[in-house]
């Protein structure tokens, strides 16, 4: 846990070196205006030989100006122990007595709003509406439902190779802001837990094109 808060502290220390000038001009034919990405999450929790989350995430945006960019992305994954437990400051994640009875599988769409602040300093709404398949120990499902997963995010944008890439790493507040009843046995664990979870890193990749 510690490693990992330490790497992303460096990761933090290194973007503040870079390219500062990120936001882009304010004439629409200076600059691209299309992008796709992903989060480098994507290739790091997938490594996780415990509980393998088999997430998926492609980013598809648009700057709508030189401070103001939209996207889409759809997501997919899969977890075991509630949402309101912080993955890397708290002690309960994956402790045995807090895993669910089996997992979430998870399918959704983020629609994001991001606006420059000030150099590369930007803040980002995420909205996520989900359908969510509820698993249990023997890998059958047990029922379907639904929840709204909001992040506010604040970050860092930074251009590489002249603009043909860039890269992002930010801190967000993640909020489940609706969700339709959990199935007994992941209720009792779930409502434990807050429905929000703060900091949360986020290391997004993209492509301008």
């Amino acid at each position: 846990m510690q490693k990992k808060i330490l790497c992303f502290a460096l990761t933090l220390m290194v973007a503040s070196t870079l390219q500062v000038k990120a936001q882009y001009a304010k004439t629409g034919s200076t600059y691209k205006r299309w992008f796709v990405g992903t989060s480098l999450f994507v290739l790091l929790g997938n490594l996780d030989t415990e509980d393998p989350p088999n997430f998926a995430q492609l980013d598809m945006g648009y700057r709508i100006t030189g401070k103001d960019a939209i996207r889409l992305s759809p997501k997919t994954w899969k977890y075991g122990w509630p949402n309101g437990i912080h993955p890397l400051l708290n002690k309960a994640y994956k402790k045995p007595e807090e895993r669910f009875p089996g997992y979430v599988r998870e399918f959704g769409v983020t629609a994001s709003y991001q606006r420059f602040l000030w150099k590369g300093l930007y803040a980002q709404l995420d909205v996520m509406p989900t359908w969510q398949n509820f698993v249990n120990d023997k890998g059958k499902k047990i029922d379907n439902g639904c929840q709204i997963f909001n992040s506010y995010r604040v970050g860092y944008h930074i251009k590489l190779f002249k603009d043909k890439f860039f890269f992002q790493p930010s801190l967000c507040m993640t909020h489940r802001a609706y969700h339709t009843k959990l199935p007994d046995g992941f209720k009792q664990v779930d409502d434990k837990w807050s429905k929000f979870v703060f900091p949360e890193p986020g290391l997004n990749v993209g492509f301008n094109f």
